[in-house]
């Protein structure tokens, strides 16, 4: 069954469990986690052809975030019993999820790379030109705070805002010599 949630619906919720399970169609969900002391990290981003939640494709388990729409988004519904059924009877499901996962160990390679190598800068950059990959029209800061970019890549709010403002700046500077 395939559902559509609009910017800022929420897809499930952290702690609860659920029959069911989700592959992205089409959208970008954000997941934060809110740990014990209060603080909400967001921790990963879910993308077209991801079916989540990743630690519950093999076996049940209660969410372990919060996975909220960036954008208007179509998801596709699997009923749980069904995919762990099939799971059960097919051998070449579980290769379909071994290939899931080792997409989603891609992107996180890929995001580490994001946190690791280069100056803020380029990071915010690689991180915006990935993005853009998904949703062309829109501007980050419209789809994730200066905070959250931040935990995406690695530093503080403080140095997000400063690129923020820098690109902003070169931007407009660029447009004038035109």
């Amino acid at each position: 069954m395939q559902i559509t949630l609009h910017k800022g619906e929420v897809l499930f919720h952290q702690g609860d469990t659920s029959a069911y399970l989700y592959r992205i169609i089409s959208g970008l969900f954000k997941v934060t986690h809110i740990h014990e002391n209060g603080n909400v990290v967001m921790f990963n981003i879910l993308y077209p052809g991801e079916v989540v939640p990743h630690h519950s494709l093999i076996s049940p388990q209660e969410y372990r975030g919060t996975a909220t729409a960036l954008t208007d988004c179509q998801v596709e519904r699997i009923l749980a019993k069904d995919w762990y059924t099939e799971l059960d009877q097919s051998k070449d499901k579980a290769l379909d999820i071994a290939r899931l996962l080792q997409e989603k160990v891609r992107f996180l390679h890929q995001r580490i790379d994001y946190m690791a190598i280069g100056t803020p800068a380029e990071r915010l950059k690689l991180f915006q030109e990935w993005l853009t990959g998904y949703v062309p029209y829109e501007h980050v800061t419209e789809l994730l705070t200066q905070e959250e970019i931040g935990q995406f890549i690695g530093v503080r709010r403080e140095t997000v805002n400063r690129l923020l403002r820098q690109q902003a700046k070169e931007k407009k500077q660029a447009s004038k010599s035109l």
